[in-house]
């Protein structure tokens, strides 16, 4: 081998050498200045962090709130627990902001974003709440669906759909209340009919699947929607709330008494008298005109007790009881229209309580039955409250719930309406910005809602709560003359519907998906499902396995 081909090999070599140490060496150079500056970073957070111990030693006052979630549901919880309006959270949290380690207050607005975000996550999460399986209909969700319809300020009326436990009697002892409830749906609307509301309770039918029955006061609409329902192949009792039903039952009482508009007027001129006085303290409680006989019986038990003070016999002149019976008018003329009237509803007011804290069963119809003996057997009040009880207790019955006692008033919805609609508004009861807030007040707030809440970004609660409110509308339209006509166009676009699951959500065609129940004549539990092909069925594990022990002999599987 010669010498220059030695020296050509050991060159070639020498460069392999050469470029694998310089790859080698400028990789190191690269990963050092990486080290080297993330080592200044730490050392500089370290420092920083170190300061702001410092502080917290030197003023002993620790972090409580250390991140955004616990920001967030400290925020929230004060809003829908402790009550108070979106501002007084912001001032309250910049007050505690040095005790609870907050380095900013949130404002008003952040605030009112969070809880419209908590609506969504209440919205997209309902599908995984499970109730307890009902024995009577193995094939419904086992949830009672309260119905409902409120008015706002504006064109737009609210349907509310709320789900409770059927079972909530056995589970929970007391009266349910909102953190019981959950919001299955919100729609708003110009006008509700029978026909649409179908057609809304369809599509959460389509979602959440049938419920055991519907919970809903004596309006004519909400019934025509149920016997809808009913036709379509979605067969759940319809049931009358307990208040309502008793409201009912006064109004065609004593709503076309002759004495009672005359009382009403005696009561009006009292309080004129009374309230400008050193006897205002006695003046009469303010009743509402609009559902006037839910409340009416408070204002006859205040002139039944205002009645008692005005005792018989002489009084002296100037003293407070001549001031009092002058202030009364004619109030004392009323006295059997008062004990009549009181007789027959203290009755009811006590069944009432009863059956709103314990269900409607047999022994709470057999206490009710003790209670209202005081009433006249041929009074219309004690004849129609025996024919609901009696009927309720059927749909009970069928159910198979006769142990449990079952849930028969609405007063979570109304309180739904009542604490939105006075909490966190303002002037403007908007129906559109009530509805994006109402699932947000039912349930329980958790510390998992909260993390969701702060993962929504502000595109996604636009896609799903962009609506044209009625303070747009003010600021866009009245500071700009000529510009009136717009409403019609803004109108049209600013209804909102929110339905359980995400905007993206598949949902299910239930006109063409039917399943009911039928019981035959051994008592055996069978079912008709007509379905397509494309329509899945709302059927448990659970709900399986009930029907498959109770099938006739010969049936068909309704899960293959």
């Amino acid at each position: 081998m010669s010498a220059l081909h030695k020296l050509k090999n050991s060159r070639e070599n020498w460069k392999g050498k050469a470029i694998a140490r310089g790859d080698t060496l400028r990789y190191l150079q690269k990963e050092n200045r990486r080290v080297k500056l993330q080592l200044h970073c730490n050392k500089n957070e370290l420092i920083e962090i170190k300061a702001c111990l410092a502080d917290e030693r030197k003023n002993n006052i620790p972090r409580l709130v250390k991140s955004k979630v616990s920001l967030i549901f400290v925020a929230l919880q004060l809003f829908l627990v402790a009550r108070i309006s979106f501002r007084a959270t912001s001032r309250v949290l910049s007050v505690l902001s040095a005790a609870l380690g907050i380095p900013r207050a949130p404002s008003y607005q952040t605030i009112i974003n969070w809880l419209m975000r908590l609506s969504i996550v209440k919205m997209q999460s309902i599908y995984q709440v499970r109730a307890t399986t009902c024995p009577g209909d193995p094939f419904s969700n086992g949830f009672i669906w309260l119905v409902d319809i409120s008015i706002g300020l504006g064109d737009g009326k609210i349907l509310t759909v709320l789900a409770l436990d059927a079972q909530h009697h056995g589970v929970i002892s007391g009266a349910p209340t909102l953190q019981h409830v959950h919001c299955v749906g919100v729609a708003v609307a110009a006008s509700w009919t029978g026909d649409t509301i179908a057609n809304f309770i369809k599509k959460i039918i389509g979602i959440l699947g049938r419920p055991v029955a519907y919970l809903k006061d004596g309006g004519a609409d909400l019934r025509r929607a149920a016997r809808l329902l009913a036709e379509d192949g979605f067969v759940s009792p319809c049931i009358d709330d307990v208040s309502h039903k008793i409201a009912n039952l006064v109004k065609h009482e004593y709503g076309e008494h002759p004495l009672f508009p005359l009382f009403l007027s005696a009561c009006g001129k009292v309080s004129k008298r009374l309230k400008q006085t050193i006897l205002a303290c006695l003046a009469p409680p303010k009743v509402s005109m609009k559902a006037r006989f839910m409340n009416v019986h408070r204002l006859v038990e205040w002139a039944d007790k205002i009645l008692r003070h005005s005792v018989v016999g002489p009084a002296q002149k100037g003293s407070l009881l001549a001031k009092l019976r002058i202030s009364l008018s004619n109030l004392p003329e009323f006295e059997t229209f008062v004990t009549c009237f009181i007789r027959d509803t203290r009755p009811l007011m006590a069944c009432q309580s009863i059956i709103k804290n314990n269900g409607l069963n047999h022994d709470t119809y057999a206490q009710c039955q003790d209670l209202i003996e005081a009433i006249p057997p041929s009074s219309s009040i004690r004849i129609g409250f025996n024919a609901w009880a009696i009927q309720t207790l059927g749909i009970s019955n069928a159910l198979g719930m006769n142990n449990v006692g079952l849930p028969i008033s609405t007063d979570q919805l109304e309180s739904l309406y009542g604490t939105s609609k006075r909490h966190g508004t303002g002037e403007i009861k908007d129906a559109n910005r009530i509805a994006t807030r109402l699932s947000a007040l039912c349930g329980a707030f958790t510390m998992d809602e909260a993390q969701k809440v702060a993962g929504i970004t502000v595109q996604q609660q636009h896609e799903l709560m962009n609506t044209d409110t009625l303070i747009k509308q003010r600021q866009q339209v009245l500071a700009h003359p000529g510009q009136l006509e717009t409403l019609s166009y803004r109108a049209e676009k600013k209804q909102i519907e929110l339905l359980p699951g995400s905007k993206n959500r598949v949902k299910i065609d239930v006109t063409h998906c039917n399943v009911s129940i039928i019981k035959n004549i051994d008592g055996l539990v069978s079912a008709e499902v007509t379905m397509i092909k494309n329509c899945p069925t709302r059927i448990t594990e659970n709900q399986h396995a009930v029907f498959n022990a109770q099938k006739p002999s010969g049936s068909v599987d309704v899960l293959q």
